[in-house]
């Protein structure tokens, strides 16, 4: 029985999913850059489709072992201090692109972008768990992952006007490291777990906390995740979505470029389009899903029914490259971003229905390394098969990529048809 039902609740929780958002921001904002800038960096520093292909999937690589440590570690050191310690490094990380003068530089500051951009979904994910009730959770987490697009939407924008005003590219990455550096400050003032903060009251802590179950035995350690379905589920859920996007982030723009021959001042109009909508999508996903669970659906009906309906969305994408129109092309590409920031609204969801909130970060950690393998060797098909077919090579890809979200909800349902949380480790 809730001992504060007539004081009324603080609203700190939504400062919080704030934070997470301009620090997702400025994560995708860091990651975004190489793609925008990678026709003009192709001609300035000379590498080929195939030593592009490597620099993607160096960072992927490193992204990989980053999320598979910094999960185990945030859920030691505690969402504030961990959270604070991967945008520290990976402010460091973007500003030191800037002195990068081969493609085998900008490999080499993509590995540590990686290791350290990792911390971001683990932390922010916890960071939910802690604040939020299930309830709230799908609709919060498509709120604050809506910074991927809108990082996305700022570098296409930003990039033309800070080389027209600093007169090199290399700005663009020093200045992309200040701001992760500028939002660190606000992190370390506001944030707290609930019962910690001054922030908040008795009465929001109540209703944060509300149905939370007991949970015993807790150990943070990913190896002891294995052996549980819910661990398999959320991974392969990501494996099959997740490098997409890795495509639509490093290869959209120079689809674009090679299909429409459209160079990085016009880039803008096309991208910001694509994100805009795919921002809305996912805002529109995690709330769809958290109205089903206040009308009084099971959370198994309403995330899997979300997804479902995301994963139907993609399908149309396979059709984009036999499209002459750039605003046909444009919009297809819209929906089928949309759906996956949907998609994986309700997969970063799941982790947090499936698992205690003391493993959340390793947990989410494991299944992004899971899927950031997965894009790894996407890069490495995609940049292969560009490299040997040329701009037909666009069609083979954007076929695949259409089917994973209907393997991905099929494999979700097979390991958790009920989804029935852990309560022991």
């Amino acid at each position: 029985m809730n001992n504060h039902q007539n004081l009324k609740k603080t609203n700190f929780r939504w400062v919080i999913v704030a934070l997470l958002f301009f620090a997702t921001t400025v994560n995708y904002f860091d990651r975004f850059l190489m793609g925008i800038l990678a026709p003009l960096l192709e001609t300035e520093i000379g590498w080929t489709e195939m030593e592009y292909g490597y620099i993607v999937s160096s960072f992927q690589f490193a992204y990989a072992i980053g999320t598979l440590l910094v999960g185990y570690v945030i859920d030691r050191l505690g969402t504030r201090w961990g959270f604070a310690l991967a945008v520290s490094l990976w402010s460091i990380a973007s500003m030191l692109h800037a002195a990068a003068r081969s493609w085998i530089g900008f490999a080499l500051a993509r590995v540590g972008l990686g290791l350290s951009e990792a911390g971001n979904f683990p932390a922010a994910i916890k960071t939910i768990a802690e604040w939020f009730p299930k309830k709230e959770r799908a609709f919060a987490t498509g709120l604050f992952n809506g910074g991927s697009n809108v990082g996305a939407i700022l570098a296409p924008i930003l990039i033309p006007l800070i080389i027209a005003s600093f007169g090199s590219w290399k700005w663009v990455f020093i200045l992309s490291g200040l701001l992760g550096i500028f939002w660190l400050i606000f992190w370390l003032i506001l944030y707290n777990t609930p019962r910690q903060s001054r922030f908040t009251n008795q009465a929001e802590i109540d209703f944060i906390e509300d149905g939370e179950p007991e949970v015993d035995n807790i150990k943070v350690s990913w190896v002891k995740l294995l052996k549980h379905r819910q661990t398999w589920a959320v991974a392969f859920g990501k494996l099959f979505a997740d490098p997409v996007w890795w495509f639509y982030l490093f290869w959209g723009a120079k689809f674009l470029h090679s299909k429409f021959g459209i160079d990085l001042k016009e880039l803008a109009l096309p991208l910001v389009s694509i994100y805009v909508i795919a921002d809305f999508g996912g805002i529109a996903g995690g709330a769809i899903s958290s109205w089903l669970i206040k009308k009084g659906k099971s959370v198994n009906y309403s995330r899997k029914i979300t997804m479902l309906g995301s994963a139907l969305l993609v399908l149309p994408v396979m059709t984009v490259p036999y499209y002459s129109s750039m605003t046909i092309s444009v919009g297809l590409i819209a929906l089928a971003a949309a759906a996956h920031c949907s998609w994986s609204a309700n997969i970063f969801t799941v982790i947090t229905d499936l698992f205690p909130k003391q493993v959340v970060a390793t947990a989410t950690g494991f299944a992004t390394t899971v899927s950031t393998l997965g894009g790894i060797l996407m890069a490495l098909l995609v940049g292969y098969i560009l490299n040997e077919e040329g701009t037909e090579g666009y069609k083979i890809a954007f076929a695949v990529i259409s089917c994973g979200y209907l393997i991905g909800i099929v494999v979700i349902h097979l390991l958790v048809p009920k989804m029935k949380p852990l309560t022991k480790i």
